[in-house]
């Protein structure tokens, strides 16, 4: 992270005019901190500041020219910033708050995805890691605020128990097993599965009749042909598992691949794909 604040420097954005940015007259709210991303603009205190490990936020984008939105989830930091009037300096127009983390944002290789005279949108690609930024501005430059979203999926902490599984089979005939991740575009799965895996394994012994299909879906995202051979690979993963790993018969397992045919919210949005990329149980006849 260092590189990249020496890449703002280097760049000379965020920092004109600091030498009247006066430090001891600067009184930040308690416990909060600058983002290690971008520097502040000179002359303005941290008001107010909120750190959230993991929430959402509706970020505005532009798409084909039109408004719409995102709604990414990950680690979400809020900073209102307040224009110190003790330094007897001048404070920036909005325009010019916009317009340097727009210059900051690119010489991280960012771009802008939205902008309108209060607001801009700003997405980075680090390490991997999508960085979401919204910086909006009140029209005298007193003061703006800035949210930063490092976008992640969610720690999975809760999964079905064995009951839930069960019940779901029974009411239904098909259920969702959450807790079970693969990396993207692979079939591999991740250690982090086998809490989930073990109650699944743990339903099936206590129901030696049951035989269901394990049920690999997408999201829409790459050709239909590739979507359909991954969800696939999952699906037989996961039996394979569960045979391999935790003893279950294979005659009581089938596996299917059913791509991005059965969609159970809009693909239209980040979080909407990562609900259709699931894996489901379903009841044999």
């Amino acid at each position: 992270m260092e590189n990249f604040i020496k890449a703002i420097l280097m760049a000379g954005v965020l920092l004109v005019g600091l030498g009247s940015y006066g430090m001891a007259q600067m009184k930040d709210a308690k416990g909060s901190q600058d983002p290690s991303l971008f520097t502040r603009m000179p002359d303005f205190k941290i008001y107010e500041y909120r750190d959230s490990p993991f929430d959402e936020f509706k970020f505005r984008v532009t798409r084909s020219g039109k408004e719409t939105s995102e709604t990414p989830e990950g680690h979400l930091t809020y900073w209102k910033y307040v224009f110190d009037k003790q330094t007897g300096a001048a404070p920036p127009s909005k325009l010019q708050i916009l317009r340097n983390y727009q210059a900051a944002a690119a010489t991280l290789g960012g771009e802008t995805v939205f902008e309108n005279p209060n607001v801009i949108t700003l997405k980075i690609k680090k390490d991997q890691t999508i960085i979401w930024a919204e910086v909006a501005s009140v029209q005298l430059g007193t003061e703006y605020s800035l949210r930063i979203l490092e976008q992640q999926a969610m720690i999975q902490d809760v999964v079905a128990n064995a009951e839930a599984l069960k019940a779901g089979l029974a009411n239904i005939g098909h259920v969702e097993l959450q807790g079970i991740f693969f990396d993207t575009g692979k079939a591999d799965i991740k250690p982090e599965s086998a809490a989930a895996l073990k109650e699944v394994a743990k339903m099936l012994q206590q129901s030696p009749e049951l035989k269901v299909w394990v049920v690999g879906h997408t999201d829409y995202v790459g050709t239909t042909e590739s979507n359909l051979k991954l969800s696939s690979a999952r699906a037989a993963s996961v039996a394979k598992y569960l045979t391999t790993s935790l003893g279950i018969d294979s005659k009581r397992l089938g596996f299917f691949g059913a791509g991005p045919y059965a969609p159970i919210a809009s693909n239209s949005s980040e979080e909407g794909r990562a609900r259709n990329r699931r894996v489901e149980l379903v009841v044999q006849p």
